[in-house]
This record gives C-alpha cells, structure tokens and sequence, in this order.
C-alpha cells in the first residue's frame, strides 16, 4: 500500500514523502490518525503541487540546519549524573537529558530530534545525532560525568 506522509514519521520517513507500507499498518494507524493520506492519482497531484510552491522555504529550513550544524560544529556536551564507584550510573541518560545541555548550550532542539543509539548506563564519551533537517544530521559527543 503506497501513502503520502503528512508529517515526519521517525523510522518511516518524512512529510510528503510516498512509502510503502503494509495495508494493516496504513489503514488502522497511519491513515486514521492524519499522519498519511491514501496516495491516490489525485493526493499526488495535490503534494507534487504544494511541494512546488514550498520550495522556497524548504531551501530556507535547509540552509538553517546548515547554519545550526556548522555553529554545533564538533560540540560536546557534558551531563552531569550520579554514579556507582564502578562508572555505572544510576538510570540512564536519554534524549530529555540531551536536549535540556544542548537548551544550556543556546540550541533549542526539540528532544524528538535527538537520536541516542544505545541506553547510555556508563560514565564516558558517547555519540549521538541530532536530526536538524531530511538532509542534514549532525553527530554530537555526549560526555557523561559524576556530579
């Protein structure tokens, strides 16, 4: 089944974009809550038209993320935790954590956008990626010390 996305679906792709899904998962979820539409002839014309006009400002979201990673350069960010005498934290650190550093920091980047790979349980210097635009990701270290 082939449906236009209305927003960005994290995993799946982004708005206005036309996937594939199964029939299950585009009927009983996507479509029902107005994430996606049916890409029939006539919605394809409709997003092929609004893509046209919104040219522009895509080109103007582009150049900002590029802006925003350039100024990110090769940032770290230190966050602050309790922890273990073996370097184990206490919980994990998540995306929460991240974006309120990077808020700190003078970046307003909504926690969504933070992609941490793997559950952070140990003090040290890890990776994560910031999902600035379609096109533009930025990678971020993530240096977890003890308070």
């Amino acid at each position: 089944m082939d449906i236009i996305l209305r927003e960005d679906v994290k995993g799946l792709g982004y708005k206005n974009d036309i996937v594939k899904v199964k029939a299950g998962y585009g009927r009983n979820y996507l479509i029902p809550r107005g994430v996606a539409i049916l890409a029939s002839k006539s919605n394809r014309k409709m997003i092929n038209e609004n893509i046209r006009q919104a040219a522009h400002k895509a080109e103007k979201l582009l150049k900002d993320a590029q802006s925003i990673a350039e100024r990110m350069g090769e940032m770290v960010l230190e966050i602050k935790t309790k922890a273990g005498e073996s370097g184990k934290i206490f919980g994990s650190i998540t995306a929460t954590q991240a974006a309120e550093a990077l808020s700190a920091k003078g970046f307003d980047i909504e926690r969504k956008k933070i992609t941490v790979p793997r559950d952070i349980k140990q003090i040290g210097d890890h990776s994560a990626v910031i999902d600035l635009h379609k096109n533009v990701h930025h990678k971020i270290i993530l240096r977890v010390v003890t308070e």
